[in-house]
């Protein structure tokens, strides 16, 4: 599958925000996750972790605050997001 260079974007501009989310959970994994992104790969685990984490801040949706993310978060991730990501990850060879 392959991706775009928008894709390449949304990814850039999510993923510091998912490091930095994962590292307040688990600062060892997230420093790996860190330093494999600036060596241009993510282990399986990890790219396994992001297309969760960007399907579940999904914050353009239909969702009332009680049900989903609040969109008043630090960042706005759309459907659109959440597919780019999961097509570059595809593209990457990572199964997702």
């Amino acid at each position: 599958m392959n991706h775009s260079a928008a894709d390449e974007r949304v990814v850039e501009r999510l993923v510091p925000a998912w490091l930095e989310e994962a590292a307040r959970h688990d600062a060892r994994a997230a420093e790996e996750a860190r330093e494999a992104w600036r060596r241009g790969s993510l282990s399986a685990d990890a790219a396994r972790e992001l297309a969760d984490w960007v399907t579940a801040r999904v914050t353009d949706t239909g969702f009332n605050e009680d049900e989903g993310p609040a969109p008043g978060g630090p960042l706005r991730i759309s459907v659109a997001d959440k597919t780019a990501v999961h097509r570059w990850l595809a593209a990457q060879g990572y199964d997702v």
